[in-house]
């Protein structure tokens, strides 16, 4: 079989949705190389896979270095990590060969490796997707809110740090479009054509495989007789931005003494003893193991990951998406445009406004129908095993031992 190289450094939500695809792909007989950072190695590790890692601080300085106040510079601060990457993954595999490369689309170096490489390449996308055409257009709309000698700049650096990896790796960047997003001919979507935003523009070199849904890496550390039956809310920030005793206590003067049985996972940020005295219909833990959590309640108060929220609608649960950062909004965006939920600020949010969004999310049936298709639409996607099943057809295509 097939020797796979993968190289995946992102948060969560980019390396939980390849493991069980790595599992399988291993079962079928591939050998498989997993690029990461050490912390995520126990968890590759039970794959199957061998494991090389990247100084995951180096990777960041690399890619704070470019700026973070405007997306231009965050894509200038990912062309920064092609010198904390690029020479270390070369080291480490010189001498061995690969038939083909898997590379995360948030990446950065994923689009450069394959090319240095000269290896057929898979993208895994476990945001959604994002044409050329509108991220070209997002980036215009961008380019327009940033002051013009500060664009200058930012242009300026792109081009200076294009022309560095063209003479260091031999590689064309055409644009930012392959540095942001690391098009690839096949590109693994771990969501649903029915929840992908402007589904239509994507050619059938993007396969929609549905959503991961595994709870195998997660400690659980909660009794779920306590709640059978009970039909919770369930509130959790996920594992990032989850420091937010304020969000908390609003969340007790919301809901305390209401006649709704309430579990809540704050994560390791928040002192239990930074949110003073917790109403007794509240379940406070560090963490709960959020997909059985989900198979008991009846309203999901999330911050709109990718995980957490494909997690959500997977179990049939309406969603409130209150978004921190990242790809949240955009996320929150389409939950609410879909109908399986509401979008809150957290900003400006209030205990009445919050009480009042759940009281409407859980009695709107409208709001039920749409998570019921939503559910529909995940759970016959054919997941981690579409997955392979594309992945081979694509070795077929393109001549790869099978």
């Amino acid at each position: 079989m097939a020797r796979v190289l993968f190289i995946n450094a992102g948060s969560e939500g980019h390396i939980n949705p390849t493991i069980d695809v790595v599992q399988e792909l291993i079962s079928r007989g591939e050998e498989v190389v997993y690029f990461s950072i050490e912390d995520f190695r126990e968890r590759i590790e039970k794959t199957g896979a061998a494991v090389r890692t990247i100084d995951g601080q180096k990777f960041i300085q690399a890619f704070l270095s470019g700026g973070r106040k405007y997306v231009p510079e965050r894509i200038n601060g990912l062309l920064h990590t092609a010198d904390a990457v690029i020479p270390s993954v070369l080291e480490q595999i010189k001498g061995e060969d690969f038939d083909y490369i898997i590379h995360d689309s948030m990446f950065g170096c994923g689009y450069l490796l394959a090319r240095i490489l000269k290896l057929p390449a898979i993208c895994s996308c476990t945001s959604f997707a994002q044409s050329k055409a509108a991220f070209n257009t997002m980036l215009e709309q961008l380019y327009t809110k940033i002051p013009a000698e500060r664009a200058k700049k930012i242009q300026d650096e792109f081009q200076s740090l294009t022309v560095s990896v063209k003479e260091k790796y031999g590689v064309e960047v055409p644009s930012p479009f392959e540095v942001f997003c690391n098009p690839a001919p096949l590109t693994i979507v771990y969501t649903t054509r029915q929840f992908q935003p402007n589904s239509e523009e994507f050619d059938q070199t993007y396969k929609f495989v549905g959503p991961s849904i595994s709870s195998k890496f997660k400690q659980n550390n909660f009794d779920l007789d306590a709640i059978k039956g009970r039909n919770p809310i369930y509130i959790s920030l996920g594992t990032v931005f989850n420091r937010a005793a304020d969000f908390y206590k609003l969340c007790f003067e919301a809901f305390g003494n209401s006649g709704h049985t309430v579990v809540m996972s704050i994560g390791n940020r928040t002192p239990l003893a930074d949110l003073g005295e917790i109403p007794p219909n509240f379940m406070v833990k560090n963490y709960v193991l959020q997909t059985e959590v989900l198979k008991y309640a009846k309203l999901f108060i999330t911050h709109g990951g990718m995980n957490s929220t494909h997690e959500g609608l997977y179990f049939g649960v309406p969603l409130i998406v209150i978004p921190q950062s990242a790809d949240q909004p955009i996320i929150a965006g389409q939950v609410a445009k879909i109908g399986a939920g509401l979008t809150l600020q957290m900003e400006s949010l209030t205990a009445n406004q919050l009480h009042d969004a759940a009281e409407f999310v859980l009695n709107d049936l409208s709001v039920h129908k749409a998570v019921a298709a939503m559910r529909e639409s995940f759970q016959k996607s054919g997941r981690n095993h579409q997955a392979v099943e594309e992945i081979f057809d694509f070795k077929r295509q393109n001549n790869i031992s099978l």
